[in-house]
């Protein structure tokens, strides 16, 4: 399975990354990507960026490299509630908008209450994936959310970093996650998590996973720009036509 789009990139601006915009779609371009997203963290992690860095992401050209450009944000779950850390006047003028549970950003809780988070996130209109749900640290119902998910048109994100680098022990619930979205259907979304620009578009470990679950192509987002800009303009976003020209690189 060939996928072209990484829909999972930090920048310097997340605090704890160490690429720039200019380096990840350089990156992006030599590996053969169409489009990557630039999903910095939430302004509650810290040393993440003020909101206004994400009402300034209009700047961003759209094609840099050859490589198209979403502008979007990783946003943190603060509550059992599912309140996320950017306000809606900033979300709803983005291209794509990840929320997931993350360390010094969200207290924890049971599984039923992070359950109860995760579902609440979800039903937040402009939320397009739930990234890294198999994380140890924030135990969930994994039947439940996979429903919610289905439910609200929202993609379950399988993070290549879970089995690299970050939230250790992932790989056990992940395949879980992957083997039921797979019997009932769900809407999977692949992302590098790349926070140097060396892995943008590293995929290996995670679609192992997706072939290890019997995940078909038509269920996984990003293996064409096509199949990523219909659903974001499924969810109201104004996205730039794609035309494949004979040679072109898009």
């Amino acid at each position: 399975m060939k996928l072209e789009v990484d829909t999972h990139c930090h920048t310097v601006a997340s605090g704890h990354a160490y690429s720039t915009v200019l380096e990840n779609a350089k990156a992006a371009a030599a590996k053969g990507l169409k489009m990557i997203a630039i999903t910095d963290h939430g302004p509650s992690m810290p040393g993440g960026p003020h909101p206004y860095h994400f009402g300034n992401l209009k700047v961003l050209p759209r094609q840099i490299e050859g490589v198209l450009i979403l502008r979007g944000v990783e946003a943190n779950i603060l509550d059992y509630d599912g309140t996320l850390d950017l306000q809606e006047n900033y979300l709803r003028n983005l291209d794509i908008v990840l929320a997931g549970f993350h360390t010094y950003c969200y207290p924890g809780g049971t599984v039923e209450e992070n359950t109860r988070a995760a579902i609440n996130a979800m039903k937040n209109p402009y939320v397009d994936v739930l990234v890294h749900p198999g994380n140890p640290e924030f135990p969930i119902d994994i039947d439940k959310v996979i429903e919610a998910a289905i439910e609200y048109g929202v993609h379950i994100e399988i993070n290549n970093s879970s089995f690299t680098v970050s939230r250790r022990g992932s790989e056990e619930n992940c395949l879980l996650i992957a083997k039921k979205a797979a019997k009932l259907g769900a809407k999977i979304v692949v992302g590098s998590d790349a926070h140097i620009c060396f892995d943008v578009g590293n995929f290996e470990k995670a679609l192992k996973v997706i072939e290890e679950a019997g995940l078909p192509e038509e269920n996984i987002l990003n293996t064409s720009v096509e199949k990523v800009i219909s659903y974001l303009k499924s969810k109201g976003r104004e996205m730039p036509a794609v035309r494949r020209e004979p040679g072109a690189k898009i």
